[in-house]
């Protein structure tokens, strides 16, 4: 069978970093052609690997995350170790770094330093909040970058405290937005045979998702509050109890879309109420519509709910968990639910590979690697012979 290349196919990428922001963005390049090395400190390796749920002293998370790199243990702390990542950069064409700014420059391994000898060389810089600037030196993960960017504030219901997002989207939106600063740079190298620096803040990747936040504060003094399940300004979208206590999502914010679903809930009065027409007027009767609304679904169990919206070309879901996505019709026909190989030959299901590539797909890999599984061949790789790497070993550098 012949092997389809990949787009990212001959582009070598070095991991410096650990968790998940920089890891992130690499996983990504590397599904999609990227020979990536990771760097990890020798005997300990990368947190993630024992961070949430493990199986056989290894974190699940870490199969996700890491599947397609190969591991490399150094000692960036030693002159040695220091000396090898500079021979790594010097053939490498992207490293990402999530280390704490000014931590490379004094290891010697700032961009200008590996740039000087791979003017090729693109360097994304993965930080809680960037490369310059009065905070830069302040420490940031991503539940820090949540709250400076905004998300934080508005996540929960009125007059509570805030809640988190159950998840690290601050961090993944940082590694999206890395991959596309790396893209980019390519790009640009391209025309210009240069590489260049990404600077990327997890608060600023969190901010530039809050669509209309500043202007609205800017031009009207309006600061967003926390407003539970509801969408504010977009009408209806909300969450409602059904008949057995559980909730529904209802998204009948377009015109078309509210008329039909107050059909369907046999509100008639609301449908043709001219001031209901559109959403800057259904906005400003929010309380009224959605109590009309689940006063109906709490005569109806979630099934029979959903099937009835469905035929009213409604949008209408429910809060997936985990038993519901690995079980779903939809998320196996688009291959969503793909399988991971360990290096013990147990398999693990995992998300499968986005976006989607109609001529080149890409690839799952395997589960993540053992510690320092790919050291010497990586090693051997750039001309660093058996012998040495034992000397290397055996004094904890590798």
């Amino acid at each position: 069978m012949t092997t389809r290349q990949l787009p990212l196919d001959g582009l070598k990428v070095l991991e410096l970093g650990q968790l998940i922001a920089g890891p992130f963005a690499t996983k990504l390049l590397g599904e999609f052609g990227a020979d990536v090395i990771k760097i990890e400190p020798p005997g300990t390796g990368d947190p993630l690997r024992k961070w949430r749920i493990l199986e056989e002293g290894t974190s699940l998370w870490w199969h996700v995350q890491s599947r397609t790199k190969r591991s490399v243990t150094l000692d960036l702390r030693t002159e040695e170790g220091q000396g090898m990542v500079r021979r790594l950069a010097a053939e490498a064409d992207v490293i990402v770094e999530n280390f704490r700014p000014g931590t490379l420059e004094g290891w010697g391994l700032g961009y200008e330093a590996l740039a000087a000898h791979n003017p090729k060389l693109i360097m994304v810089r993965v930080s809680g909040f960037g490369q310059t600037g009065p905070y830069r030196n302040k420490p940031g993960f991503g539940v820090i970058g949540e709250a400076m960017g905004g998300l934080r504030y508005l996540t929960g219901q009125p007059d509570e405290p805030s809640v988190r997002v159950g998840v690290s989207i601050g961090d993944s939106l940082s590694a999206l937005y890395a991959v596309i600063g790396t893209l980019l740079a390519l790009q640009e190298r391209q025309r210009s045979g240069l590489g260049q620096e990404i600077d990327v803040a997890l608060y600023e990747s969190v901010f530039a998702m809050m669509e209309s936040l500043l202007p609205e504060y800017d031009a009207t003094g309006h600061v967003r509050e926390p407003s539970g399940s509801a969408l504010p300004g977009i009408t209806p979208s909300n969450a409602y109890q059904t008949q057995q206590g559980d909730y529904v999502l209802i998204a009948g914010n377009g015109d078309s879309i509210f008329k039909r679903l107050m059909d369907v809930i046999g509100r008639d009065d609301l449908a043709q109420n001219p001031a209901m027409a559109h959403n800057d007027g259904r906005s400003q009767h929010a309380q009224e519509i959605d109590a009309a609304i689940e006063a109906w679904t709490q005569t109806q169990d979630r099934d029979e709910i959903l099937r009835i919206l469905e035929e009213a070309r409604v949008p209408a879901g429910y809060p997936y968990t985990a038993a519901d996505i690995a079980t779903d019709p939809h998320y196996l026909a688009r291959e969503m639910i793909q399988t991971v190989t360990h290096a013990d030959g147990r398999s693990l299901k995992v998300p499968g590979v986005l976006p989607k590539l109609s001529a080149t797909p890409g690839r799952l890999g395997q589960g993540g690697p053992p510690l320092g599984a790919h050291t010497d061949e990586v090693l051997d790789e750039l001309g660093i012979d058996s012998e040495t790497r034992e000397k290397l070993r055996h004094a904890g550098i590798i």
